[in-house]
């Protein structure tokens, strides 16, 4: 593994308009958080949720969560290392794709 990576999951408590029977995005942070540990267990990475309506006093989580709201992204936005990977349902396949290119293996 070449390094930790941090997974930022950028979401709300309601639910995106065009994701009307998609999961919450704290419950697909939750999801992701655990389908990750099960496909690579024992090597670390950090999992934070940023609300987008409500974000913490750090300026690049205001600043993206600014950029959801006024791109209408659709959310839950997931980034590795600050690139976006996935919008609205993400897909598990892309997110494990990104964490092998930083040197996550199955066993």
């Amino acid at each position: 593994m070449e390094k930790c990576v941090t997974i930022e999951v950028y979401g709300a408590d309601q639910i995106c308009a065009s994701c009307v029977n998609s999961p919450s995005s704290k419950d697909t942070y939750e999801w992701l958080e655990a389908a990750i540990s099960r496909k690579y267990p024992n090597q670390p990475f950090i999992m934070k949720y940023v609300d987008i309506f409500h974000p913490p006093d750090e300026v690049k989580a205001i600043s993206f969560a600014q950029q959801v709201i006024e791109n209408d992204l659709f959310y839950p936005v997931v980034l590795i290392e600050g690139e976006i990977v996935a919008e609205g349902n993400p897909k598990l396949k892309d997110i494990f794709l990104k964490m092998e290119n930083y040197g996550y293996t199955t066993n």
